[in-house]
């Protein structure tokens, strides 16, 4: 554990140096804990961070414990800005407990997650009174978004394509949660999870949204154009052709 700490340290011990100047008030994510996607999507540049949670970890094969989480969170942190894990625990203190475990290598980088329940608010409250950056999450309400921000949360993240699974309009309820965070002048982020395309992104993004977290897959459809494929492609034909 000593060993894992001390190179911890020493990665997240420098400023935020990944996010470019002229990137605005946005904030993409990559949401999956597999590391060989990381290593493949995070050089292109536009993730200001990565989210996980205990079913990402389980699908990418991953343990869910403490040890591993600062494990993956150096990995994460050399090549991004911000490391989002989940906090877990039947009460609100063992999530308190694990919560500032998690995030004890980084407070400033690490963000921590707990489900925007009675006991997972509990759970934030403490954890944002110690010091630590805190997502609620699991979001299925627009009405949640009033208790993301009065316990000062920095993320609150809405499912949105499970909402609409289950009937309601996904988009109508993440930007019914931005207009109550706007309203309540809170700086509480909506962090729009469960996304199943780009044109979703684009389309919030175009309604003012700018915090979002998406799947390696989602991540390739942006760059999926074959108009721009073609131009590439053209373009290096006519260097190739010109040169002396």
């Amino acid at each position: 554990m000593a060993t894992i700490f001390t190179i911890s340290l020493f990665l997240f011990g420098g400023c935020h140096a990944f996010s470019p100047p002229f990137r605005g008030k946005s904030r993409m994510f990559l949401d999956t804990a597999d590391t060989m996607e990381w290593d493949d999507l995070l050089p292109t540049g536009i993730f200001h961070g990565v989210t996980t949670n205990p079913t990402l970890l389980e699908r990418a094969g991953e343990e869910c414990t403490i040890e591993n989480l600062h494990r993956l969170a150096a990995i994460a942190l050399d090549m991004t800005d911000e490391f989002m894990c989940q906090a877990w625990g039947r009460t609100a203190e063992e999530m308190y407990d694990r919560g500032k475990a998690l995030s004890r290598p980084a407070r400033d980088r690490i963000v921590i997650k707990v489900p925007v329940t009675q006991t997972g608010t509990e759970a934030a409250s403490m954890l944002i009174e110690a010091g630590c950056r805190v997502c609620l999450t699991a979001c299925y309400n627009h009405q949640q978004a009033l208790i993301a921000s009065s316990v000062g949360a920095e993320y609150l993240a809405p499912y949105l394509g499970r909402l609409s699974d289950g009937g309601l309009d996904g988009p109508g309820e993440c930007l019914k949660m931005q207009q109550i965070t706007k309203g309540l002048k809170s700086e509480t982020r909506i962090l729009v999870a469960s996304i199943r395309n780009s044109q979703t992104i684009a389309d919030l993004a175009a309604q003012g949204m700018e915090t979002f977290t998406f799947a390696p897959p989602v991540a390739r459809e942006l760059f999926n154009n074959y108009m721009t494929t073609e131009a590439a492609a053209v373009f290096e034909e006519a260097a190739a052709n010109n040169k002396e």
